[in-house]
């Protein structure tokens, strides 16, 4: 490293965030960014560790630790550090199709296993990322590069979330003719529609969309495989098709009122918000509206998180956020050792703009909830819940206990249910005869990605379940390698 005492010498600086108050009457993105100087500075903090952990995209105990598409850290920190930006965008784009994406909406699990994380505050991996290639993209150094020389093959991407969009880049870098099928009326999936536009701004995804056009790949808008797209003719159409639709089948809650009025999956909530801003500014009233209203949403995840700032920016009266697991540690526990990701509380934006407009954490940690009550018009009115400590049953496994004489009977206008996801729908998987495994997921080999049909793959949360967006660039990859070798008996992409 070129400054081999920066981690000793340097403290951890962030850029600051717009405040919460500002913030939250618009719908702009909340991060800014550190004069350059101050980020070679942070650049310099990278401690030349020798093994490091941050790229190596292990799953321990279940859990990323480092980078799941084994970003060359070090190396581009080193290249921030000496102002060779032009050098770091090159490295960076090795192994990351999108960081513009990941350098916003990753948790960042390279920072959780950072060495310098040990017993100081880690690198700024993530916010490096994106200074370098947000500076790329003002530079004029990211422009289209078709692939010189074209294969004649035909690939069909079904879905253009992050899985999706990473697999085509590849397969169109091989020179092949690549189709993306979205069924939605904008490219994106996830990007576009699961991901509120504070946290990843919409233009920054056209930008990156409208790049791919240029380099040849065809996008189809409104367009769903099994409904309006025989999965049969999609068999015929192509030469290999990779199936990268999302885990977008939601939990639901089943109790007792859970069909009242007002009560909804936190995706219905956020996706019909991010259209009607595209639209119209929110004009057409095409959304579902928290204004002057008691909001429980029922999930302690990003999601949920979410909901709570979008729910803050329509103007509502009071937001709560129930969350099943206990409050995280503040800090590691001895459970917990590095390079592990760090399960410790975390305040996130929504959490910040609603201890700065209400003046608490709107969290509520070992709950659950028992039944909704609505009123004579069937429209909810109330949420009625109880605390829950965790205990082993006989097998040894933790499970939620009630906590008699902790009930309680919360106001609530509008409910949003934002508790994960179960697996992928399966109209794609049954219109084309993909097998599934036990949890619904298309059934495919992880480093493989083939279906138990010839020529079709399947990479993302449509194989995997829910997951980061690093993970689903991760398998998009893979999934285009392997796709590769298959229609030509070999393959160059990494």
């Amino acid at each position: 490293m070129g400054k081999p005492t920066g981690f000793m010498e340097y403290k951890r600086e962030l850029p600051p965030d717009r405040s919460p108050l500002e913030r939250i009457n618009d719908w702009n993105e909340f991060h800014l960014h550190l004069p350059e100087e101050a980020q070679r500075t942070q650049g310099a903090r990278c401690m030349d560790c020798g093994i490091p952990f941050c790229h190596t995209g292990l799953l321990l105990n279940g859990m990323a630790s480092g980078c799941p598409i084994n970003n060359l850290i070090p190396e581009w920190n080193d290249l921030i550090y000496r102002g060779r930006w032009k050098d770091a965008i090159a490295r960076l784009l090795k192994t990351n199709n999108f960081p513009e994406f990941t350098g916003r909406v990753c948790p960042a699990p390279c920072e959780g296993s950072c060495t310098v994380g040990i017993n100081d505050p880690q690198v700024t991996i993530k916010n490096n990322e994106c200074t370098i290639i947000d500076r790329a993209f003002k530079e004029g150094w990211i422009v289209p590069n078709p692939p010189k020389k074209r294969t004649g093959k035909k690939v069909a991407v079904v879905g253009s979330g992050p899985s999706g969009l990473a697999c085509a880049d590849q397969l169109n870098k091989a020179g092949h003719l690549v189709t993306v099928f979205e069924r939605a009326d904008r490219i994106g999936g996830l990007l576009m529609y699961g991901i509120p536009n504070m946290k990843l701004d919409k233009g920054i995804v056209q930008r990156r969309v409208d790049l791919m056009k240029a380099e040849g790949i065809n996008f189809l808008t409104n367009t769903e495989v099994g409904v309006n797209y025989p999965g049969d003719k999609l068999l015929k159409d192509f030469d290999a098709v990779v199936l990268c639709g999302g885990a977008t089948n939601p939990r639901d809650l089943p109790v007792e009122g859970r069909k009242c009025n007002g009560v909804h999956f936190a995706m219905e909530f956020l996706r019909a918000n991010t259209k009607s801003l595209l639209d119209s500014k929110l004009e057409d009233g095409n959304y579902i509206s928290a204004k002057d209203k008691n909001v429980i949403i029922i999930g302690g995840g990003d999601t949920g998180t979410d909901c709570v700032a979008t729910s803050i920016r329509h103007g509502c009266k009071n937001v709560v956020q129930f969350e099943i697991m206990p409050e995280p540690p503040k800090e590691r526990q001895p459970s917990n050792p590095w390079p592990e990701w760090p399960k410790v509380l975390k305040v996130d934006y929504g959490q910040e703009e609603a201890i700065a407009l209400y003046g608490k954490d709107p969290r509520e940690y070992c709950i659950t909830t028992k039944k909704m009550v609505s009123d004579d018009n069937g429209n909810v009115k109330e949420v009625h819940t109880v605390k829950v400590e965790w205990k082993k049953d006989d097998s040894g496994r933790f499970i939620p206990v009630e906590i008699s004489g902790t009930e309680k009977v919360w106001a609530a206008d509008l409910v949003l249910l934002a508790m994960g996801f179960l697996g992928p729908e399966e109209t794609v998987l049954n219109s084309i005869g993909v097998e599934k495994d036990q949890r619904s997921n298309a059934k495919a080999e992880y480093g493989k990605f083939e279906t138990n049909i010839k020529g079709v793959f399947t990479a993302g949360d449509m194989r995997r379940g829910q997951s980061l967006v690093v993970w689903a660039i991760n398998e998009g990859r893979g999934a285009a390698r392997e796709c590769d070798k298959f229609l030509m008996g070999s393959t160059m992409l990494p």
